[in-house]
């Protein structure tokens, strides 16, 4: 039923990019932590760099757990489910790191994201993970569910945000800057964008 892959390539490949929608799950080293799982959407946020490493935008909202428990220990699992066509589950285990704004490598991780208009969602950073397991399972339990559209809440909400006022508005928030167990989160102020 699931197997072990050495690369996301081929037919994982194009399972993944396919995907409106995935997660990520972390957790804090500490055994009475906080384990972290998001859904992460928005069509062109998410890239394949190579066989063995992807990226996703880190847009605003309202913790910053992931960017946290990266910066602890890295450790994060991707996962993509099959709601429409054959039933399939892929995760991705791997070690990640959140490339800020002020990163001299931003600029070049950001134009690998042509479809979207970061600008427009509050972008914090850009999660880079390196697959250390890339594994599918059967995913026979997952419902058939239909993909309708995106939804433009996220982008009208932050559009109206520049670097001064976002930062601001993170600043405001409890688990921006430290995480729920009270680990570094979100470095602020938030630096200026590079791009």
């Amino acid at each position: 039923m699931g197997k072990n892959y050495e690369r996301i390539d081929g037919r994982l490949r194009t399972f993944i990019e396919a995907q409106p929608l995935f997660f990520t799950a972390t957790a804090p080293l500490s055994g009475d932590g906080t384990v972290n799982l998001s859904p992460k959407g928005l069509k062109g946020s998410f890239v394949i760099l190579d066989e063995l490493s992807v990226a996703y935008l880190d847009f605003a909202g309202s913790t910053a757990e992931t960017v946290a428990h990266l910066r602890e220990n890295g450790r994060i699992t991707l996962m993509w489910c099959a709601f429409e066509g054959p039933p399939n589950i892929v995760r991705v285990h791997g070690r990640g790191e959140p490339v800020f704004r002020d990163d001299p490598r931003f600029p070049e991780l950001l134009a690998r994201f042509p479809d979207i208009d970061a600008t427009a969602h509050g972008l914090r950073a850009i999660i880079v993970v390196r697959a250390e397991l890339v594994r599918d399972s059967c995913g026979y339990a997952v419902p058939l569910m239909s993909y309708d559209s995106e939804r433009d809440l996220h982008g009208r909400r932050f559009a109206r945000e520049d670097d001064a006022s976002l930062s601001a508005y993170f600043e405001k928030k409890d688990h921006i800057a430290t995480s729920l167990d009270g680990l570094p989160g979100l470095p602020l102020p938030l630096p200026p964008s590079t791009v």
